[in-house]
């Protein structure tokens, strides 16, 4: 009689029974990405209210709250969390000349197998970030010079730096959206829940929902004290009034 081995408990235990795999990782944290959208929301905000004198005390707000931001996230670039630290952006930077040597070559020789081509797509996602910080301080300093009317010259330096600032934000959106077709995955969403797509440990082990909540309190409490400061609020009544009647007048036709 032959005998037969009797599979182990590990075997016979349901499929049902055992830990799903892992589908997302968080990657990016809380104050991250609050950040990025208060400074999304304001230039976004600043830029449509740059014309006419009718919203230019919000135009100015918003423009002061993109310098706000910009120190926050300096100051957390510096003493926050690694994930969250600059100098890995500076790492990413300083890489760039060696991939930039690497496609003269690949271009000299006619093949490009050897060119990391991924790592000139991150390259291009970190330039486009530190572009964006970097004209945040041209673009406000002009913008409070042109406020206080120190010369009719910084008027036109403050729309350059704007138009360039937008060139850059185009671009970065050109990125974020090419890079999501060629990597299959919606990289634009990290930055609202978080996560990536993929099995794995999380990268950004603490998510500091806390810090998040403070600068959202932090900015929304700036807003509410310009508003206050002013006498008939960030938006004048002429402006609600402009608005209206292009309404009513668009409803007409």
């Amino acid at each position: 009689m032959s005998s037969t081995s009797l599979p182990g408990p590990a075997a016979m235990a349901p499929t049902g029974s055992q830990a799903p795999a892992t589908r997302s990782r968080r990657i990016v944290d809380a104050p991250t990405r609050v950040f990025h959208a208060l400074f999304a929301l304001c230039f976004l905000g600043a830029y449509l209210t740059a014309e006419g004198e009718s919203m230019r005390l919000l135009h100015v707000t918003l423009g002061y709250s993109m310098a706000g931001l910009l120190v926050f996230r300096l100051v957390y670039g510096l003493v926050g969390p690694r994930h969250a630290r600059l100098s890995l952006l500076a790492g990413k930077l300083r890489s760039l000349p060696q991939w930039l040597a690497s496609v003269v070559q690949g271009t000299a020789d006619r093949t490009w197998a050897h060119v990391n081509w991924r790592q000139g797509q991150n390259l291009a996602l970190a330039v486009a970030v530190v572009a964006l910080m970097v004209l945040v301080v041209p673009l406000t300093l002009s913008g409070y010079a042109t406020y206080n009317e120190w010369g009719d010259w910084l008027g036109d330096v403050h729309e350059l730096a704007g138009n360039a600032f937008l060139v850059v934000v185009l671009a970065h959106v050109g990125i974020v959206l090419l890079l999501s077709l060629l990597r299959r995955k919606n990289m634009a969403m990290q930055m609202v829940h978080g996560r990536g797509q993929g099995p794995g440990p999380d990268v950004v082990k603490r998510n500091h929902a806390w810090l998040a909540v403070w600068v959202l309190v932090a900015v929304l409490g700036y807003w509410s004290w310009e508003w206050q400061q002013s006498p008939n609020g960030l938006i004048s009544a002429q402006a609600v009034t402009d608005l209206l009647s292009g309404r009513e007048s668009g409803d007409s036709d």
